[in-house]
């Protein structure tokens, strides 16, 4: 078997020898008429007519039977058969074709359509163009391929060798498509917010920074859009969202990537019990749209989306599956020794929230596969959310989990200026402890939130976890057309 240096060095010599007879083996324009795809669908009339017609794309197979060759390409929207004989086109540009063309190369080809004897859909080429000129072979076992990072650097091959990765990048940006519909259809407006941020607020992350070199100041890649959407209601929108690029200087995992996808939306006069409404009805809403129906199977989960979601109270979950039957008044020993057992690795200074989440999410979501709503976490899980009238301790939040899957995050914003420079002192404590998720003060918020701020809810929803979700993916890489990796070999 040849090396792919050998290999490389035989096809560079073909596109000299196409050089040499003064043909472009880049040029400039094609004359393709009609996509595969179009060739397909309306073939019974182009056969009928038997008009010459010129197509284009890959090869991606060459079956020589002497006189004869059979095609295959690939040009994005379809595959389609070609029929290359030497009595047809002439001995020349049959040879001269089978010198140098190979599998890869991308080439148009006019003819008239036939079906053969096995009924097949063909093209009896009469003349033929090379359209870019391959230098490297196609991988022959790209299905089997063990490196599954190879996949994602060179996720070009992916796509073009695995037609699933291809459908499943497509969903995706259906997924955004419908998202996207939905809002707009629901009255609120699309808007950008900054990428690059003085202050790393709208979350508790650790941010990425960045210098300014004009201005000479670091700025911190964005790692949520919801301070800026949240001004924006100050100055008088009622409606708005983006779906943007957001930035974590954090782990990678399944379900986790650094540079990722949010939307995040802001309604004035809602709260978390009509975010909830419309995040049930933009789940149904997509559900219905890819599958054709409420009752799917995603994965191997059997989800019914038909009836109302389920609620359930944070502390009742953590009832519900561990041990900790009172968890409203377990201490930070009680928690600590739990989540050891467990297989948590806690540090000295770990809060009471960051130890329960991860019990929460070791022990409960994976129990979640039914659409279910998780409602009234602590008040120390979020410093933007609203508390709750009757009870002070708890905020008016809910998180959607489905299959395991944290899909959304949203709440009751608060509005209250002396309330939220109250929480940002308690996440600025945390910061000088050592913590780095945290979300610091942020003056400029404060002050807008000082000229008033309507009541509004909030909704965050991971574009790319939804897409996982929806495609029954089990990595967040495999909806990423090009997922974070570490540096090969790093270099």
């Amino acid at each position: 078997m040849s090396s792919i240096d050998e290999i490389r060095d035989a096809r560079i010599k073909k596109l000299e020898l196409l050089k040499s007879k003064s043909i472009n083996p880049y040029p400039t324009s094609s004359s393709r008429e009609i996509s595969l795809k179009e060739a397909i669908e309306n073939f019974n009339a182009l056969e009928n007519k038997k008009d010459t017609k010129w197509i284009g794309g890959r090869i991606m197979s060459i079956r020589g039977q002497g006189a004869i060759v059979f095609l295959t390409f690939n040009d994005g929207t379809g595959t389609f058969q070609g029929l290359l004989k030497k009595d047809v086109v002439g001995a020349e540009k049959f040879d001269f074709f089978n010198k140098v063309v190979d599998i890869g190369d991308f080439v148009e080809i006019q003819g008239i359509f036939f079906t053969t004897k096995r009924g097949e859909k063909t093209l009896e080429i009469k003349d033929w163009h090379m359209l870019s000129k391959s230098l490297r072979p196609l991988p022959e076992k790209w299905h089997g391929l063990v490196d599954v990072e190879e996949r994602f650097r060179k996720r070009y091959l992916d796509i073009l060798m695995n037609g699933e990765v291809k459908e499943r990048l497509v969903l995706r940006s259906k997924i955004v498509s419908l998202v996207r519909k939905f809002y707009d259809d629901n009255g609120y407006i699309e808007v950008e917010t900054p990428r690059l941020q003085m202050i790393a607020g709208g979350a508790t992350a650790k941010p990425f920074i960045t210098h300014h070199n004009a201005l000479g100041v670091d700025f911190f890649l964005t790692i949520a859009q919801e301070l800026y959407l949240k001004m924006l209601l100050v100055g008088g929108f009622t409606k708005v969202y983006e779906i943007g690029r957001k930035f974590r200087n954090e782990g990678i995992d399944a379900t986790h990537n650094p540079e990722f996808t949010m939307l995040e939306s802001q309604e004035v006069y809602g709260d978390a019990k009509t975010g909830r409404d419309f995040v049930e009805k933009l789940f149904k809403y997509l559900i219905k749209e890819i599958f054709s129906s409420y009752k799917v199977t995603i994965d191997t989960a059997k989800l019914d989306f038909e009836k109302p979601f389920e609620i359930i109270a944070f502390y009742d979950l953590i009832k519900k599956y561990t041990e900790i039957k009172n968890p409203v008044y377990a201490d930070q020993k009680e928690l600590t020794a739990y989540a050891k057992k467990m297989g948590a690795v806690i540090t000295p200074n770990e809060s009471k929230e960051n130890i329960l989440d991860f019990i929460y999410k070791k022990l409960c979501r994976p129990n979640l596969i039914q659409p279910t709503f998780i409602i009234d976490y602590p008040v120390a899980f979020n410093p933007f959310a609203k508390r709750r009238e009757d009870d002070p301790s708890i905020i008016d939040r809910f998180q959607l989990v489905i299959s395991g899957i944290e899909l959304v995050n949203a709440f009751s914003e608060l509005n209250d200026p002396i309330d939220q420079k109250e929480r940002y002192l308690e996440q600025d404590k945390k910061g000088k402890k050592g913590e780095q998720e945290i979300s610091p003060t942020d003056a400029a918020y404060l002050e807008a939130m000082e000229y008033g701020m309507p009541p509004n809810s909030g909704i965050g929803i991971g574009i790319d976890r939804l897409a996982m979700f929806l495609s029954g993916a089990k990595n967040i890489k495999e909806v990423i057309l090009f997922p974070t990796l570490k540096p090969k070999d790093n270099k």
